[in-house]
């Protein structure tokens, strides 16, 4: 999949402020300062697409992107940032459930994990919920550049096995800065629209 023409449609707090069910979506989801902005830029190919932030939890709407004009890419609120209020937390965390447990449209969401790190607790619960609602199956390990080749390596397994992954799932190791790894996850998201 090349991706040519991308438009940012909306942002929503509830659902009827979603756009029509009428096309697929892929989600994205993932901690806060993980780098969803700087892999959905460079998916893209736009550096100003998402907005990227050197705050972290700026992101507190869900955002609708149209691709192509044939489907949709949902920049979803990060999680786990410690600053915020725990209102405005669970005000997030209820948005989230709204859209992933309810949006019928929506194929599949894409967790990113920053690959330096061992997964945390809300990285295994929200893909114990993307499995629950059948929506699991690609995780982006971002951050590649950070890491050694060897390092990498031994990463990605901690990954697989923290998430508690099936061997069919993708794990993908994206570099924004290095540009790496885009290419895999369009076509991993091409072979999920074409399903």
């Amino acid at each position: 999949m090349k991706i040519t023409k991308v438009e940012f449609l909306t942002s929503a707090v509830k659902s009827s402020q979603y756009p029509p069910e009428d096309i697929p979506e892929i989600a994205f989801a993932g901690r806060s300062n993980v780098g969803k902005s700087s892999l959905i830029n460079l998916l893209t190919n736009n550096r100003s697409m998402a907005k990227v932030s050197s705050s972290p939890g700026k992101t507190r709407t869900i955002n609708f992107f149209l691709v192509n004009g044939q489907f949709r890419i949902v920049d979803l609120p990060g999680y786990g940032y410690a600053k915020v209020a725990k209102s405005t937390s669970e005000d997030w965390g209820r948005m989230m459930e709204e859209y992933l447990s309810q949006r019928p449209n929506l194929k599949k969401v894409v967790q990113l994990v920053d690959v330096r790190h061992e997964p945390t607790a809300q990285d295994v619960q929200m893909y114990d919920y993307l499995r629950y609602y059948g929506l699991d199956g690609i995780v982006v390990a971002t951050k590649a550049d950070k890491v050694s080749r060897s390092e990498l390596s031994r990463n990605l397994s901690v990954i697989r096995k923290k998430l508690q992954l099936e061997q069919e799932d993708r794990v993908i190791p994206v570099s924004a800065l290095k540009k790496t790894g885009a290419d895999e996850l369009l076509t991993c998201m091409d072979e999920v629209l074409s399903l």
